[in-house]
């Protein structure tokens, strides 16, 4: 149905006057045979070319950890979407939801809400499926939030790649995503009946594994297009990024070669780098300073860094000095390198101000 508002605005005898006319109608329907679209692209199929489930089994098996969100909030429990395949439905009975008792649903589960939770029952003719929350423990949570993490910056690709070549996510699964999982799969055995238990290496690992080993990719049954631009988009979206080490430490020397032994000290330190772990070194506020590092490898320069602490340790003892570590060698977050910063820059000002000081005392 289709309304329609009009306005006329007329002189009357006592003033301007306003006309209102309504009229209504039935709007045509589109014909059967026209479809829907936007920019040109059929939009239900472009967005069903961009769906699918992240892993080759259509229904999750029992007691198997999976990532839901949270759709709606009824009597009898919480209705979700699993995430990983491809948001079919499940319901976490109320109560599997928690192992105390329950006073509020609300509190317990939110609508929009990613939840942890496990597999209790699977009807795959009825498409039913059970879920608990309360027998999934800490540890569980955080193995299923790597592996979903994973799963997606997989899925990322994939999809970026449909994108690129014009096929359906579906295919590029089927002969990129769970053939490389067949390919990487490990067996270990369990007991002494010559049972094994089957891992598979995570998808994600196998595509970072690409980035220096292109052969992981061979015997793909994919064009060399499709290859390219999959090598594109994980160089792009999972290449290894440096990560910063820092240490704090402060050194102190009061005999006759003071400045000169420290100097050399912090020296040696810096000669301790390599191509691959440069080590810097850089006065806070005497007598701390700061030695950092960028590297790709947290193993090998962390390990350098306290190689460094030795050298400085080593020479400044020889001269009569001290060494105190502070902080130990250690991975910094973007926001404690933030905080760094700011003390940095609040230490410059503080000696700025004092600068000022003296020169008006002069």
């Amino acid at each position: 149905m289709l309304i329609k508002f009009g306005m006329q605005l007329s002189c009357g005898e006592f003033g301007p006057v306003i006309q209102w006319h309504i009229s209504v109608g039935m709007s045509a329907a589109p014909k059967a045979d026209e479809a829907q679209t936007i920019d040109g692209v059929d939009a239900g199929n472009e967005l069903m070319q961009l769906q699918c489930r992240f892993y080759e089994s259509r229904f999750p098996e029992i007691d198997e950890l999976v990532m839901v969100n949270v759709r709606s909030i009824a009597e009898m429990g919480a209705y979700v979407s699993l995430l990983e395949y491809n948001n079919i439905e499940g319901m976490i009975l109320l109560s599997e939801l928690s192992r105390r008792r329950i006073r509020s649903i609300n509190k317990l589960v939110r609508v929009g809400k990613n939840e942890v939770v496990m597999v209790l029952r699977v009807d795959k003719e009825k498409g039913y499926i059970d879920l608990s929350k309360r027998r999934v423990s800490p540890e569980d949570i955080i193995k299923c939030e790597e592996r979903y993490n994973k799963a997606k910056t997989v899925h990322g690709v994939l999809r970026q790649v449909a994108q690129d070549t014009g096929l359906e996510l579906t295919d590029l699964y089927e002969k990129i995503g769970w053939p490389l999982y067949k390919k990487f799969k490990m067996e270990q055995p369990l007991g002494a009946d010559d049972e094994k238990k089957v891992e598979y290496l995570h998808c994600y690992d196998i595509f970072k594994m690409g980035i220096t080993d292109p052969a992981v990719f061979d015997g793909l049954n994919i064009e060399p297009a499709t290859l390219a631009s999959l090598r594109t988009h994980i160089g792009r979206r999972l290449a290894a990024q440096p990560i910063k080490i820092r240490a704090d430490i402060e050194v102190t020397c009061f005999t006759y070669e003071g400045i000169e032994a420290i100097r050399e000290a912090l020296t040696a330190a810096q000669l301790k780098s390599t191509d691959d772990v440069p080590i810097k070194v850089k006065l806070i506020a005497p007598p701390m300073y700061v030695m950092t590092t960028n590297t790709l490898d947290k193993v090998k320069g962390i390990a350098l860094l306290h190689e460094a602490i030795e050298a400085v340790h080593t020479i400044i003892k020889s001269k009569g000095g001290g060494l105190v570590v502070k902080m130990e060698p250690k991975v910094v977050s973007v926001n404690e390198e933030r905080e760094f910063l700011q003390m940095i820059e609040k230490l410059e000002n503080e000696n700025r101000q004092v600068d000022g000081d003296d020169d008006e005392d002069d």
